[in-house]
């Protein structure tokens, strides 16, 4: 009696397949079974990928605009028209000698600076 079956793996009707195929020619010619359709996808993948990511930077550039000075400084349509002279003598015209030194109140565990 033998120890292994004496009767082939594979059974004759696998011979015909396109996986049996693939299998006997791709040792013959590997780049054009294996790198030849690597390649092809990658190349394939490249031009199926640029629209997607153009999309997604005009998506990215539509919501960051640039913004105007104005806009930047927080000015809207109730932007005043400044004077000199009137600011100057708006600010004349306030007490500077009438205040109080006010302590800030610290936060729990920071030195106060009292000696």
């Amino acid at each position: 009696m033998h120890t292994f079956p004496s009767k082939k793996f594979r059974s004759s009707s696998h011979q015909n397949t396109i996986g049996a195929f693939y299998r006997r020619h791709l040792n013959r010619y590997p780049f054009l079974l294996f790198g030849l359709p690597f390649i092809a996808t990658m190349v394939a993948g490249s031009f199926v990928l640029t629209p997607a990511t153009a999309l997604r930077y005009e998506r990215h550039d539509r919501k960051v605009k640039q913004l105007t000075k104005e806009e930047e400084l927080g000015l809207g349509k109730e932007r005043r028209r400044v004077d000199i002279n009137e600011e100057y003598y708006r600010l004349a015209a306030k007490d500077l000698d009438d205040w109080d030194n006010k302590r800030v109140k610290r936060l729990p565990g920071e030195h106060d600076g009292v000696i």
